[in-house]
C-alpha cells in the first residue's frame, strides 16, 4: 500500500474501532510477566495504553504496568531512568544515560561552529505530507539547523504544501514513521512527479537526505543519539563525521523531474 492508502486505511480504523493492534492474550498468559513496559504517546505506532491494562487485569498474576511517553529528549533519558529503577538496575541505566549524553553533547558542540545554520524540512510522511514533531524538532536544533514545521514536544501534524514552499527549506530530511529506506526510496519515486517539489531550495541544490525511518528518529529510545548523528552529519558533514557502521542508513536520492 502507497503512503496515501496507509494514511487513509489507519484513519479509517481509528474511526471505527478506535485500535490498530490486539494484544494475544493466550501469549501473555504464558509468559507470566511481572512487568509490562507500554506507551500512551501514539496509538498508531503500538497497542494503546488502555488495551495493555485492562490485558493486565485479566492475568492471574496482576503485573505491574510501566506507562512512558516521553516527548523531549531529556525525557526519553528520564524513561531509561525509570525503565532502569524499577527493573533494579539503575546504576547501568544512569551508565547508558552517561555515555549517550556525552555523544549528544559532542554534536552540540561541533555545532557551535557551523558557519550557517540551515532551514530544515523534516518530513515524518510523504502522502500526505507530515512535519516532525515531539524530540525530533530539537534534534535538528541540536545538529546545527533550523525547524519551524514541527515543534518540540508536539506530535507531528499534516503540512500543507505551501506552508513547505513558504518555508524554503535548504535541506529535507525524510524518515517515514515506520519505513525503512527501501521502502521510503520507493514511496519518493513515486512523488517525483509532483510538481512542488522543484519549488524547493533543497531539491534544486540537490540536499534531500533520507534515511530509515523505522530505526531511527520514530523510537524515543537510545537510537535517537544516532538519529541526531546521521543527522548532524547530512546538515554539516564538514564538522559532524557519520559514525562507522550508520552510513548505509542515509541515501540522497533526486526529486527533480527528468525530462
Amino acid at each position: 500500500a502507497s503512503s496515501s492508502e496507509i494514511d487513509a486505511l489507519v484513519r479509517e480504523r481509528l474511526k471505527t474501532d478506535g485500535a490498530l493492534y490486539k494484544l494475544d492474550l493466550e501469549e501473555l498468559r504464558n509468559l507470566e510477566p511481572d512487568l509490562i513496559v507500554t506507551q500512551a504517546l501514539c496509538d498508531v505506532c503500538a497497542v494503546a495504553e488502555s488495551e495493555v491494562q485492562a490485558a493486565a487485569c485479566s492475568l492471574p498474576n496482576t503485573p505491574a504496568i510501566l506507562n512512558l511517553e516521553p516527548e523531549t529528549l531529556t525525557e526519553v533519558f528520564d524513561a531509561l531512568r525509570q525503565l532502569g529503577s524499577v527493573t533494579g538496575i539503575p546504576d547501568h541505566a544512569e551508565d547508558v544515560i552517561g555515555v549517550l549524553t556525552r555523544r549528544v553533547d559532542a554534536v552540540v558542540s561541533r555545532s557551535q561552529a557551523v558557519q550557517k545554520r540551515h532551514k530544515v524540512a523534516f518530513l515524518e510522511w510523504i502522502d500526505p505530507l507530515f512535519s516532525c514533531g515531539h524530540w525530533t524538532p530539537e534534534l535538528v536544533e541540536m545538529a546545527g539547523g533550523i525547524e519551524r514545521l514541527g515543534q518540540v514536544g508536539q506530535p507531528s501534524r499534516i503540512l500543507d504544501w505551501m506552508e513547505v514552499i513558504a518555508w524554503q527549506p535548504e535541506v529535507i530530511f525524510i524518515a517515514c514513521c515506520g519505513f525503512d529506506l527501501p521502502r521510503t526510496l520507493e514511496e519518493l519515486s513515486g512523488s517525483s512527479g509532483i510538481s512542488c517539489w522543484p519549488e524547493l531550495p533543497a531539491v534544486e541544490s540537490g540536499r534531500v537526505y533520507v534515511t530509515d525511518g523505522s530505526q531511527f528518529f520514530s523510537r524515543p529510545g537510545p537510537r535517537l543519539v544516532d538519529s541526531l548523528e546521521i543527522l548532524a552529519h547530512a546538515l554539516h558533514p564538514e564538522v559532524h563525521p557519520l559514525p562507522p557502521g550508520l552510513s548505509q542508513d542515509l541515501a540522497q536520492p533526486s526529486l527533480l523531474p527528468s525530462y
